[in-house]
């Protein structure tokens, strides 16, 4: 029996072996390639044993088919098992179906399990033959997989050189998982050269590793290059999808449609990508509130949408989901994590307000104003505090003349009705309003909505009030210059209890011209003084003055009475505008406008004449040509010469009404007329000048005030001619002098264009040194005139005639004759003012007569003006210095530098 037990088990084995051969050669038509997978002898459920290449077998496949129910196909070829196996024998196989259901074609696959002791020894006992079928020095790439649980040491493949035949041959590899991090993870035998793996792999921290293999014989000679040899790590589902938040939270609008987009979840996963291990289904485990189910969640992209449109925030404001995410495409066997979704109802106006009351009743005493009278209440659904809530009240009836005002209270929500214009009880008792409410933010429903209602009635209480001043102002007409005391009807008030002006008092209170009384108990006005419409204080022919009216318990009021002064034409026209100023360069008349106080029925169209009554002169000199109703032009005739002139001009109003204007008008010679400058006023046309005592008093003071001053500047001169020359006359062979010209000049006195004269102290001087001072500016000499002690007539003595013109623009003339002249400017300054004012003028006609001749033309000779070309020398004239006449005119020489001390020492020295 003992012996019996072995030949049965080696006859059941030899049975098994001869029914898979036959399985296998019933399926060799229709099969693919045979598949081996080397596993351990126990399998745990849903372990990966390895991955099958069905596209290479059938790639329109669309079912696939496992034999066996213990094991699992996926889409990629990856072969699971459903259930923990024990391998009792060496080996166990199953058939893959491939079908394709359009087709109707099948193919099938046969996988065979080995396990991998076996493989181990029977690799081992065939060397020889592996080494006879001459193994080629580059095997392809291996796997191992990942946290593989061994035996260890897991036998991986085995690495051989041809070059063995013929020498013996030592292997060995190096990199990382050798002898770099991690550590003695593969090693390789020497001498059969198979590459074993230690212990567990983490795909997640190593996904691969590059090995180089080195092939020596035993003297060290490397018949072989190296070999780089790959070991891919194959992932296993070991790790869990993460969502990126443990808990999400969105927000949605009530009401919204479905398919709403609520939010999008996300998880990730640590396994290799574009694998099963990776290809993660999201899903919604549970909803709370649980009924009804309200969202969706798409499996693939991870979106929440709406599934129903009966979200309703004033139901429930919140639902909290479990959703769930799984890997290995969502299937039983896939790891799977789960996370918490809050969803908020966002609150939409979808609930009206509506007032807790169909009505009111309030009441309210006549005349007051800014007064709460009632407040109404209103109930809204929606959420607190927000513009779905806040109420808007309206009135829509009975607020015609705008007595009420209704606001909201933003902390109750009321409408607060107050009054704010004064309600009277003799005209309405009772007021009934309609107020409407809504929300600020508008209704979201689609349909129709009933804006509520509420209706008011309020109630005028009767007061015992004062008198009224209806209307405020008042109008009563009066003709200007009325006579005084003329009694007309004032301002009239009323008892609003009687409706009569009985009993009521009347008082001015203002009255700025004084022009009127008021009787105090009939309120009738008396005028007190003559009126005048073209007072200032008419405003649009209108005087107003202020009557307060009171009663018998001195209750007022205040109104306003406006006496309207009817025109009478008491003002005849005139011209406003007195001086007019003609430029005779540029025109020949001008304008002048009349106006007239009185109301148009009495003014315009005006009548312009000359009034010649007083002189018949200006009849020929002066015409006034009508242009419009209110103005005319006045032009001058026959040439009249530059001056002033006095021109009585008569306007008339279209009554006849009229007055005579004195102008003032004034022939100049400018371009514009604000560049006409008369300094003193010229004779008047056909009048002499009256002066009167005062006058002639100032210019007798004047023209004492100019002798002495004209006597001070011929002392002063006659005192400067008689000093000594202080220079000696060989100063200059050694020493420095002042000298205002440019090279040595002779010692001889000319005379200057016949302009000489002899002054006091006998010494001959041109008359540049009478008239003015010379100042040099690039090779010009400008003479200021002022006055001295000579006369033009010694001009005429001479024989010779010229003429000096004038400049306006300071005083300035050129005179080229006189240069080289000898010039005292210290003592011939004097103001300019007193020049033009007095001298000017004569000596200007002096000058004119002195150089014409008898043909009245200029001499040749004659001193002709030039224009001022440019900015003077800042030095100003080098004659200054020759006019020293002293030795205190060297100082100047101690602000020079050191340098020069020594040289002005010299200088100084006699």
């Amino acid at each position: 029996m003992a012996a019996a037990r072995p030949t049965g088990s080696a006859s059941g084995a030899l049975c098994r072996q001869l029914l898979l051969t036959l399985t296998i050669l019933t399926f060799a038509c229709d099969a693919c390639k045979t598949v081996t997978l080397h596993v351990p002898s126990k399998l745990d459920a849903g372990k990966f044993i390895g991955r099958v290449n069905l596209k290479e077998c059938f790639k329109s496949a669309n079912l696939i088919h496992s034999s066996d129910p213990d094991f699992q196909i996926l889409e990629d070829g990856s072969v699971y098992t459903t259930n923990a196996i024990l391998l009792s024998s060496a080996k166990r196989s199953f058939t893959l179906l491939l079908s394709n259901t359009e087709t109707q074609e099948e193919k099938k696959i046969l996988v065979l399990l080995e396990q991998q002791t076996k493989v181990l020894r029977k690799r081992r006992s065939q060397e020889k033959v592996l080494i006879r079928a001459k193994r080629r020095w580059a095997p392809i790439p291996c796997s191992v997989p990942e946290n593989s649980l061994g035996p260890f040491p897991l036998f991986l493949q085995q690495i051989q050189s041809d070059t063995a035949q013929n020498y013996t041959i030592y292997y060995s590899i190096s990199g990382p998982g050798v002898d770099k991090e991690p550590l003695n993870l593969f090693y390789v035998e020497r001498d059969t050269g198979n590459l074993f793996c230690t212990r567990p792999v983490d795909r997640e921290k190593y996904p691969s590793f590059e090995l180089v293999a080195f092939a020596t014989t035993q003297d060290g000679y490397t018949p072989e290059y190296p070999l780089t040899l790959l070991i891919r790590i194959e992932d296993e589902n070991d790790n869990f999808p993460i969502f990126t938040e443990t808990s999400y939270v969105f927000n949605v609008s009530e009401n919204c449609r479905v398919g709403t987009t609520v939010g999008q979840v996300c998880a990730t996963d640590k396994d290799e990508a574009d694998t099963l291990h990776t290809r993660l289904r999201y899903s919604i485990i549970e909803q709370f509130p649980a009924s009804p189910t309200l969202f969706s969640m798409h499996p693939t992209t991870g979106v929440i949408t709406t599934s129903s449109s009966r979200l309703d925030r004033e139901l429930i404001d919140k639902y909290q989901l479990k959703i769930k995410v799984q890997d290995m495409d969502g299937q039983y066997f896939g790891l799977q994590t789960t996370a918490a979704c809050i969803i908020n109802i966002e609150d939409v106006n979808d609930n009206l307000p509506t007032f807790t009351r169909s009505s009111y009743v309030t009441s309210v005493e006549e005349n007051r104003i800014d007064v709460e009278i009632l407040r109404v209440a209103v109930e809204d659904k929606d959420l607190i505090n927000t513009s779905n809530w806040r109420a808007n009240y309206t009135i829509l009836k009975g607020n015609e003349n705008g007595n009420f005002k209704i606001v909201t209270d933003p902390k109750t929500n009321e409408g607060v009705l107050s009054v704010v214009k004064p309600l009277n009880y003799e005209e309405k008792q009772e007021v009934t309003l309609q107020i409407s409410v809504a929300n600020e933010a508008p209704y979201s429903s689609s349909s129709r909505s009933t804006v509520s209602v509420v209706a008011v009635t309020v109630n005028v209480q009767d007061q015992d009030e004062g008198p009224e001043c209806i209307p405020a102002v008042q109008i009563v007409r009066i003709k200007e210059n009325v006579p005084v005391s003329t009694k007309v009807s004032g301002y009239k008030a009323r008892d609003p209890e009687t409706s009569s002006s009985s009993g009521i008092s009347y008082k001015k209170l203002s009255d700025p011209e004084g022009w009127v009384t008021v009787d105090e108990n009939s309120g009738s006005i008396t005028t007190s003084r003559s009126l005048d419409r073209e007072a200032k204080t008419i405003r649009n022919g209108i005087y107003n003055i202020t009557i307060l009216a009171s009663d018998k318990d001195r209750r007022t009021c205040t109104g306003t009475l406006g006496i309207k002064l009817e025109d009478v034409n008491d003002n005849s026209p005139f011209i406003p505008q007195r001086t007019v100023i003609i430029c005779k360069t540029v025109m020949s008349s001008a304008e002048i406008v009349a106006v007239d106080p009185d109301e148009p029925t009495h003014g315009p169209p005006f009548e312009f004449s000359l009034d010649s009554a007083s002189d018949s002169e200006v009849l020929r000199m002066w015409r006034l040509t009508r242009i419009n109703d209110t103005a005319a032009r006045l032009s001058y005739l026959n040439d009249p010469p530059f001056g002033q002139y006095t021109v009585p001009v008569r306007v008339a109003d279209r009554l006849d009404q009229s007055l005579v204007t004195q102008l003032n008008v004034i022939l100049c010679d400018c371009v514009t007329p604000s560049d006409c400058n008369i300094p003193v006023a010229p004779h008047l046309a056909n009048r002499r000048p009256i002066l009167g005592k005062w006058a002639i008093l100032a210019i007798l003071l004047g023209i004492a005030l100019l002798f002495c001053i004209l006597f001070t500047l011929v002392c002063g001169a006659t005192g400067a001619a008689k000093k000594p020359k202080v220079f000696p006359d060989d100063l200059a062979q050694q020493n420095l002098i002042v000298s205002n010209t440019e090279a040595p000049g002779d010692d001889k006195m000319y005379s200057i264009n016949g302009f000489t004269t002899h002054t006091a102290g006998g010494s001959t001087q041109g008359i540049c040194s009478t008239l003015g001072s010379g100042v040099k500016n690039g090779g010009q000499e400008t003479i200021e005139m002022v006055k001295g002690g000579q006369t033009i007539e010694s001009c005429q003595e001479a024989g010779h005639h010229h003429t000096l013109e004038m400049c306006k623009g300071g005083g300035q003339h050129t005179l080229d004759s006189c240069r080289g002249g000898q010039v005292e400017a210290d003592n011939c300054r004097y103001a300019y003012s007193e020049w033009y004012t007095y001298a000017q003028p004569r000596l200007g006609e002096k000058v004119q007569q002195c150089n014409q001749d008898n043909s009245h033309m200029h001499a040749q000779d004659y001193v002709r003006t030039y224009n001022y070309e440019g900015k003077g020398s800042a030095a100003g004239s080098v004659g200054c210095c020759s006019e020293r006449q002293e030795e205190d005119g060297l100082e100047f020489l101690d602000h020079l530098e050191p340098k020069f001390r020594t040289l002005a020492e010299t200088c100084m020295k006699r």
